[in-house]
């Protein structure tokens, strides 16, 4: 199976199923001399397990990751970096019923009709437990990003009909709520709304964001390998995520030039721009200004809701789902968006280095 590889310069291959007896990730291309221990990845990975909440799988998974190579004495060594996360709470058995039906919202049907054959135990590789690597990963792509002073921030924008009215936007209640909201009281009402949804059996989805500062002109190129194309694709590589968007995203649509444009000027020899309507990316390269990323999160495809379904043997056939799933994906898709992200930057600045003779001066000139 192809397609589990991404990047360039900074490159990861995620590996593993859900109900198999792990997942994990391979790093190759991350410089030696970055210090990193298991605590730095784990810090991430604890925002996106389940079992923490009435809002999230009840499945009891630590998620306790160990790093097999690849770092020595506390510090990177210039090696790929293995790392592994062990499943621990299995059951294959919640599954028996869905052996020869496919589920609406899921990947079964196209695995099978591309392989002739499926892990049907949690959907295997199309599980969000896939997501795991990608988050480990990105844990040391964020801790390099931060060396150069470059911080992400990504929250949730909305939970269904619930949404942040951005005047109102705290940071600081970005951790202190289950939603992973910046708004205390849009939190609250969120709870609400899923406690209704999951009375009813049913799931639903919303918007998260990630908010990139620090970042310096000049990441991406023009044309195939544009910054927000990188972006995009990475993003809508997360399973559920059905839209992405680059700063005011599909409110553009109704704007005149005028009105979209940013306009700059200059105060002390510094560029600064009146509006970010961009998004911080322009002919597909980093302007200097915050980098924007929207997505949009799908409802959790597997409900407590009995659904029309179809079988491999081309039979008509009502389906109840079993096993845990969470109500509301969109809280713990939130490190998932923060590390893709993580990822594309540091893949670019590592390519960036070869746009100016200066760059190859100051690295090889002695």
């Amino acid at each position: 199976m192809p397609g589990s590889i991404f990047g360039t310069l900074f490159r990861i291959s995620t590996w593993g199923e859900s109900h198999g007896q792990g997942v994990g990730v391979v790093i190759d291309g991350c410089p030696a001399g970055l210090p990193l221990e298991v605590r730095d990845i784990q810090l991430e990975l604890n925002k996106r397990k389940p079992g923490q909440n009435k809002y999230a799988s009840p499945r009891k998974e630590n998620d306790k990751v160990e790093i097999l190579s690849g770092v020595f004495e506390g510090v990177t060594t210039g090696t790929p970096i293995s790392l592994i996360v062990k499943n621990t709470d299995q059951r294959p058995k919640d599954y028996s019923n869905i052996v020869d039906v496919y589920r609406p919202g899921h990947a079964d049907f196209t695995f099978d009709e591309k392989y002739g054959l499926r892990d049907y135990r949690g959907g295997g590789r199309s599980s969000a437990r896939e997501t795991i690597g990608r988050v480990a990963a990105g844990a040391i792509a964020k801790k390099i990003l931060k060396e150069f002073g470059i911080t992400l921030l990504g929250y949730t924008r909305s939970v269904g009909p619930v949404i942040v009215d951005m005047a109102d936007f705290d940071a600081s209640q970005i951790d202190e709520n289950l939603f992973r909201m910046p708004d205390e009281a849009k939190a609250i009402e969120a709870g609400h709304y899923v406690d209704d949804i999951i009375k009813e059996g049913n799931s639903i989805g919303g918007t998260i964001e990630c908010v990139v500062t620090g970042v310096p002109t000049g990441l991406g190129e023009t044309v195939f390998d544009k910054l927000d194309a990188n972006l995009a694709k990475a993003v809508m590589s997360i399973g559920a995520i059905k839209a992405v968007e680059i700063g005011a995203g599909v409110g553009v649509a109704d704007k005149k030039g005028f009105d979209n444009n940013d306009f700059s000027r200059y105060e002390d020899g510094m560029l600064i721009k009146e509006t970010n309507h961009a998004g911080g990316i322009v002919g597909g390269m980093s302007d200097g200004s915050p980098i924007i990323v929207r997505a949009t999160v799908k409802p959790t495809a597997s409900i407590h809701i009995e659904q029309p379904s179809v079988t491999r043997q081309k039979e008509n056939k009502e389906i109840m789902i079993e096993g845990r799933h969470d109500p509301v994906i969109v809280p713990r898709a939130v490190t998932i968006l923060e590390a893709m992200t993580a990822l594309v930057l540091v893949d670019a600045l590592m390519l960036n280095m070869t746009a100016k003779m200066d760059y190859l001066r100051k690295i090889y000139t002695i």
